[in-house]
């Protein structure tokens, strides 16, 4: 009676027998199913995409795609649905977790909502933790799908480009979870919206979910490249730079902190460095700018310390050293080799993401699981995922005995292998999980010592892994395994095995969550099968360190007990499980912590992507660059000009140079003309200069030519400064722990300065834009590649000096002489560059 009231008022019973209704549903399908001949089952697929397309639903679908699939499952691969797998079936389509009991069929569980949702064509991803249990599935699972008609595809390491956007545009894409986070970071990373692979994140179904999005999530997925290239430009500018002449060959204006070269100091430069034009040698013309403002602004004891072979950056307004930040744009590596040291960051991050925010993209996600219980708070505040218990097929028969602790760890590893020689003698089979190879290792050698064969899982194979995992359950079998978690594959039991009391699963120490020693406790008993299981533990085990082990050692201390003689009881279980759940707690406030950080990032991360997205498909930049151009133009202004209205206190030279820089031509405006106008009378004069320079450069160019070049150079010039701003969030984030010894939380500092880091991210790439923009010439020359494409169109960048004649790269014959001469004169070919030849 009481065991009904209880079940009456549990929440996750009353979830279940909700989900119970739907299967009663599917179950009275099933006879007219049966009937049906393998065509007509087949054809039922082109049914439900018609009824999809005319507005049905898919829960409306749920019970006929559940019976196709359960009738699917029967005739091609034996294996007919069990009730309860359909309700796990459903939580997953609900997108929530399945805690499905180890032997349950959680892999053909996902054949139910992967088919229903695969109707609609926009992909479902069945995500799991191996290359080989992405291929077993895809080939095993795939059957069922690929019988009705669903193309199945597979996203594992080592595929070519075409095989990943074939596999990503199938109806069902198996794969692992770090090649489906890859794939979307190198798709933020291409030029041509024809590079894409992957297509929008729509349902993804993630296996052993608690290991995916939990264990795995604390460390991000990183796309990395080599930085040792520019490395070498850093040192040869560090060079160069003492050897030229303050005013003579560069200009400082401390003022607007910037420094630039005349056109002497480029002559010089091009002569030192042994190249013909730094203007076109964008690689070059970003070192040689950083060297500069390294030489010339930026002073060693005043702006930044060197400490113990490192830059230190001062802050300017508490002159506290700011541990851990760096310089973005590469001007903390310029200064590195001003000061001849190692340039730190060898390696440049281009791209990164947590498994946890790439994941969280997902229009729908769900999971399946042995155990994930006991971290339900998590994934409900991380991923807004409840988890449903599905009750066993069949009534569990394992026995789980108490805990048994001994003084000594030694004490404790020899009651273990007494326990495992019995076990040896009499022919069960036994499973030892231990916590660590080091450990693994201890007890494999004393296994040696007593003649006892076993084998210890290798997880660096993973299809010896599995091989190993499926023999663990034949008859006098001893297998040592390191964190042994469900791992794909089920522990059958060999002949005469079950006579023998089943599987005995023995830990040899407590975990820090329960989590893992459930999944290791959960791999006896499957299916109904009996079976046994005991943790061992010692007083020098960490958690027993940690957690009590004092009154313990009193109570051994009373009884005079010895290393041989344990303590067992269903106390110390549960002391150890409330050990556990604070351990738990904690580490959950660390992830999360982490997360909050994370989250930071990831909104910038959003934005950069969506707008590259944008561009990468061709959106018209046209609006774009005339906003950029406005906002450059006030915020020049503003540099200038400050809290003064009127221009009498302003350092107009300094204004109309660094207009110069960018899109005024020299000399058409002087000082004295802006002299005696307020400020919005000097912004709209500006605005009025760049916006006709833009209007020239595209009726020179071509409107066309402009649009790809614009899109051409957003791309580069985003990626450039995003890959430059990751470093310096990263360091960010490494030294801003640093700001609670002055009373300040670290995360709300860490946000404040990652927006303001983030907003001159975005000026400084909208200003670089435009200087490209302003800059760039066409060279036109021949190509073959089809009849249709006539000229391959390649951007250079030119040096903003309007006094020198126009020097074009390169213009074949296929420019007519009635044409724009490609140089970006303005004037006719034949009265330019063509009357050269």
């Amino acid at each position: 009676m009481f065991g009904f009231i209880k079940n009456l008022l549990d929440e996750n019973s009353r979830e279940v027998r909700k989900l119970q209704k739907n299967v009663e549903r599917i179950n009275a399908l099933e006879p007219d199913f049966v009937r049906l001949s393998d065509d007509e089952l087949r054809y039922k697929t082109v049914e439900f995409r018609e009824r999809l397309d005319k507005g049905e639903s898919l829960d409306n679908l749920l019970p006929e795609a559940f019976a196709t699939v359960r009738e699917a499952g029967k005739r091609i691969m034996g294996m007919r649905h069990f009730d309860v797998q359909l309700i796990g079936g459903m939580v997953l389509h609900q997108g929530r977790i399945a805690e499905m009991k180890t032997g349950e069929g959680k892999t053909l569980v996902a054949t139910l909502p992967s088919y229903l949702n695969g109707l609609t064509g926009r992909g479902v991803h069945v995500i799991t933790v191996n290359d080989y249990l992405a291929r077993r599935d895809a080939e095993w699972m795939g059957q069922i799908h690929r019988f009705l008609g669903l193309k199945v595809g597979l996203i594992v390491h080592g595929l070519d480009f075409a095989e990943r956007r074939e596999s990503y545009l199938a109806d069902v894409t198996y794969g692992t979870n770090n090649e489906f986070g890859f794939d979307y970071l190198r798709d933020n990373m291409v030029t041509h919206p024809q590079h894409l692979v992957q297509r929008e994140l729509n349902y993804a179904i993630v296996d052993e979910v608690d290991s995916i999005l939990i264990d795995e999530a604390r460390t991000p997925l990183i796309i990395s490249g080599p930085a040792d290239k520019p490395t070498e430009k850093y040192y040869a500018v560090a060079r160069v730079v003492p050897r030229l002449k303050k005013d003579e060959d560069y200009k400082v204006d401390e003022k607007a902190h910037s420094v630039v070269l005349t056109d002497e100091g480029v002559d010089r430069v091009e002569q030192l460095l042994g190249i013909d034009n730094l203007a076109d040698n964008l690689e070059w013309a970003h070192h040689m700018t950083q060297g500069l403002k390294a030489h010339a602004l930026m002073r060693r004891d005043k702006d930044y310390v060197v400490k113990d072979g490192e830059i230190i950056i001062v802050d300017e307004f508490t002159g506290r050293l700011m541990f851990g930040r760096r310089y973005s744009e590469g001007l903390h590596q310029a200064i590195e080799a001003k000061e001849n040291l190692k340039i730190q960051n060898e390696s440049q991050t281009l791209a990164t993401i947590t498994l946890q925010n790439y994941f969280r993209m997902y229009n729908k996600l769900a999971g399946m699981t042995g155990t994930a219980a006991t971290e339900e708070q998590e994934f409900i505040q991380i991923y807004k995922m409840d988890v449903v218990k599905i009750p066993t097929n069949r009534a569990q028969q394992r026995v789980d005995h108490p805990d048994v602790v001994y003084r000594t760890e030694e004490g404790k590893f020899n009651a273990v292998v007494e326990e495992i020689v019995e076990c040896a003698r009499r022919g069960q089979p036994a499973l030892v999980g231990t916590v660590s190879i080091e450990k693994s290792e201890v007890l494999s050698a004393k296994l040696k010592k007593r003649g006892v064969p076993h084998q210890v899982l290798n997880a660096k194979f993973h299809e010896m892994e599995a091989e190993i995992i499926k023999n663990a359950g034949q008859k006098g079998m001893v297998t040592i395994a390191t964190n042994m978690a469900g791992r794909g594959t089920d522990i059958l039991l060999g002949d005469d095995v079950a006579e023998l009391g089943g599987l005995y699963v023995m830990g040899t120490e407590r975990h820090e969550s329960r989590r893992i020693d459930n999944q290791l406790r959960g791999r006896s008993g499957r299916q109904g099968d009996p079976g046994q299981s005991r943790f061992y533990l010692s007083l020098e085990d960490d958690l027993m360190r940690l957690f009590g082990s004092d009154n313990i050692q009193g109570l051994m201390d009373k009884l005079g007990m010895d290393d041989s003689m344990p303590i067992e009881s269903g106390m110390i279980t549960r002391a150890m499980e409330n050990a556990q759940k604070r351990v738990e707690g904690r580490n959950f406030e660390i992830r999360k912590h982490v997360l909050q950080y994370d989250d930071v990032m990831n909104q910038q991360r959003e934005v950069i992507y969506a707008q590259r997205r944008k561009v990468l498909n061709g959106e018209n930049l046209r609006e774009t660059v005339q906003e950029f151009i406005e906002t450059l133009v006030k915020s020049l202004v503003d540099h200038v000009a400050g809290d003064e209205k009127y221009s009498e206190k302003w350092d107009l030279p300094a204004l109309i140079a660094s207009c110069e820089e960018v899109f005024l031509p020299q000399g058409e405006i002087t000082p004295d003309e802006l002299s005696t106008l307020d400020k919005e009378e000097i912004i709209a004069i500006l605005l009025e200069s760049a916006q006709k320079r833009y209007a020239e450069r595209e009726q020179v160019i071509g409107a066309e030519t402009l649009r790809e070049l614009e899109r051409v150079i957003m791309l580069q010039v985003v990626d450039h400064h995003w890959m430059d701003h990751l470093d310096a969030m990263d360091q960010l984030r490494h030294g801003i722990g640093m700001r609670a010894y002055g009373q300040k939380d670290p995360l709300v500092e860490y946000k404040y300065e990652a927006y303001d880091m983030f907003n001159q991210m975005i000026a400084n790439m909208q200003e670089e834009f435009l200087k490209y923009i302003y800059r760039v010439n066409v060279v036109v020359q021949p190509t073959v590649e089809s009849d249709e494409e006539t000229i391959l169109k390649k951007a250079t960048v030119n040096r903003n000096d309007d006094t020198l004649p126009p020097q074009p790269l390169r213009a074949e014959d296929t420019t007519g002489r009635n044409d724009a001469c490609p140089c970006g004169s303005g004037k006719k070919y034949k009265k330019c560059c063509g009357a050269k030849g």
